[in-house]
């Protein structure tokens, strides 16, 4: 499996809070990237491991920086030249416990998987590339005409659901992660 962790946003909530991009926020001494790289690593030995960014410091031991060709839309941080079959794209700034990333590197997916809590997916495992990537476009299409608010990775799952985009309503294929993770959006949230 490959692991793709998204790193590459404009951090305008976190503000550079603590002179620090929020990726680097340290639990226990180790930084959320460090943290999520080891647990892949622990968890799905043998796999392999990318982080999307343009910032040189984000190099990360066991795992590979890759620099995006699109980053536009929040929906760019699926960076498209790296969807294909057989990947996993986690986000880069949230906290996730050991039986988090045990749910996450286990659980098989037909097609698409999504994970998270009821406010936020965290990770989306891919088995069919395909049909990522139509609902992928079809959201930032549907965004860039005005049709929908927001376009990350809950309206990916709406439209991958056949569920009305707005409410966050969670059906089928999602695993539901509870307390296992935290989001670090905001100063307040690393306060919480």
């Amino acid at each position: 499996m490959k692991y793709i962790i998204m790193a590459d946003g404009k951090g305008t909530r976190w503000n550079n809070y603590g002179d620090i991009p929020k990726h680097f926020i340290k639990v226990e001494g180790e930084t959320l990237l460090a943290r999520t790289v080891r647990l892949l690593h622990e968890y799905d030995p043998g796999c392999s491991v990318i982080i999307t960014s343009h910032d040189p410091r984000y190099e990360v031991e066991g795992a590979v920086r890759y620099e995006p060709k699109h980053n536009v839309l929040e929906i760019d941080r699926f960076t498209t030249e790296l969807i294909e079959d057989d990947v996993c794209f986690l986000y880069g700034d949230t906290y996730y416990s050991h039986e988090a990333m045990e749910k996450v590197t286990g659980s098989e997916a037909e097609d698409l998987l999504f994970f998270g809590n009821r406010r936020s997916i965290v990770a989306v495992k891919v088995r069919d590339g395909a049909v990522f990537q139509r609902h992928v476009d079809r959201v930032r299409d549907l965004f860039l005409q005005g049709k929908i608010e927001k376009c990350i990775g809950w309206q990916v799952y709406q439209s991958f659901m056949g569920l009305p985009f707005g409410e966050k309503t969670i059906t089928e294929k999602y695993v539901l992660l509870a307390d296992e993770t935290r989001d670090f959006n905001s100063p307040e949230d690393l306060k919480k």
